[in-house]
């Protein structure tokens, strides 16, 4: 057979790590974007364009826990006598997960640019309000990683 299930479920969470990374650099690019600009305004902004602008990174290690989760537990999990039955609930499992760390991770990075615009115009006091909403967006990144390790418990995978 061309495909087997450990291949599958292997798949799976490399597609899951390429969301986070995705997601994280794209977030990152958006913060840091905007904070470029807010530091040709004022320079004195930049420890606090680093905090919001480094926020969206945490999809990379979501998705690489997630990806450590499928080949350390899962995969030996894997009652492999059944084809590729298991293998296709890991794989549709990583790109749930995949999409969870993509998307949070690029809005993170938008509520993140937005604080760093406002950084200038109130000398830095936005920051922990700011933080605060970025904080919702990563809320979903935190439920898709634990969601996912849900499923794979459900599956008997965990």
């Amino acid at each position: 057979m061309l495909i087997d299930a450990t291949g599958l479920a292997t798949l799976g969470g490399g597609i899951a790590l390429a969301g986070g990374l995705a997601g994280s650099s794209m977030g990152i690019a958006i913060a840091g974007a905007a904070g470029a600009a807010v530091l040709g305004q004022d320079s004195r902004q930049l420890r606090n364009v680093i905090i919001l602008a480094a926020l969206p990174m945490s999809r990379a290690f979501y998705a690489f826990i997630f990806l450590i989760l499928i080949l350390t537990t899962s995969i030996p999990a894997m009652d492999t006598t059944v084809a590729t039955g298991p293998g296709f609930g890991v794989f549709a499992i990583g790109i749930m997960a995949a999409l969870a760390f993509g998307v949070s991770g690029a809005y993170q990075g938008s509520v993140c640019a937005s604080g760093i615009a406002g950084l200038p115009k109130t000398g830095g006091k936005v920051l922990t309000n700011a933080i605060m909403l970025a904080v919702f967006v990563e809320l979903l990144a935190v439920l898709g990683l634990v969601f996912s390790i849900m499923a794979l418990s459900m599956l008997g995978l965990m």
